[in-house]
């Protein structure tokens, strides 16, 4: 085939393929969906692994820092002690917290207390790019599952912790699926909980709590 006669064919393939990419593309919208004004961090743990966030702090990719942006009870979840539910991690979500006036996260810092060891562990992650383009594209984006759902209103992140000073990070898709984007190690808080000013006494363990332990005992190495 003659030079000329192929680039002419190549041309016209690769401008056919970008206007059905285009087309694509604007068939599901989500740019101009409503959406809030900034993103949301939450904190969990696996079901009767109870724990309480102590103190958090996000350096956005701005460098600004914003200190104390959530905490409280994690762990206080109770789906029956028929199955090991605490292994793994069966289910991420829950309600997060707006940090306002942040651009997305570079890292996180967070202190917490592991109720059924007891220890208390402190942890800074570093957030990967990646999370932050899917943070971003699942408010711009639509799912191309469900093009008639609007793009999510806010954009999330999940901070796991789990005994043994483990610590995980998911962010949610345009479907609004969690995606484990990180998974790092905490080191002991060496003044304990409070930072010592609380005369060694931990987050109160619920009953509940203390009988799937004594049943089932603290699942190390599922998470």
């Amino acid at each position: 085939m003659h030079p000329t006669r192929l680039r002419t064919i190549l041309t016209t393939l690769l401008t056919t393929l970008l206007i059905t990419g285009c087309q694509a593309a604007d068939s599901l919208p989500g740019k101009n969906d409503p959406k809030g004004q900034w993103w949301e961090l939450g904190f969990i743990a696996p079901s009767y692994m109870q724990g309480e966030v102590e103190y958090s702090t996000v350096v956005d990719t701005q460098g600004k820092i914003f200190n104390r942006t959530g905490g409280g009870a994690v762990g206080s979840g109770d789906p029956g002690m028929a199955t090991e539910a605490a292994k793994g991690w069966s289910a991420v979500g829950g309600s997060g917290k707006p940090v306002v006036g942040a651009d997305l996260p570079k890292r996180i810092f967070v202190r917490w207390q592991s109720v059924v060891e007891p220890q208390t562990y402190r942890a800074w992650i570093d957030i990967p790019d990646e999370a932050r383009q899917l943070m971003r594209s699942s408010t711009e984006h639509r799912c191309a599952e469900m093009p008639e759902q609007t793009a999510s209103f806010t954009a999330s992140m999940y901070v796991g912790l789990a005994p043994g000073g483990i610590v995980h990070i998911w962010v949610r898709d345009e479907c609004r699926r969690p995606v484990n984007v990180a998974r790092s190690k905490g080191e002991i808080e060496p003044l304990g909980p409070h930072l010592g000013q609380a005369d060694g006494h931990y987050y109160p363990q619920s009953e509940k709590s203390k009988r799937y332990v004594e049943k089932y005992g603290v699942p190390y190495g599922s998470w």
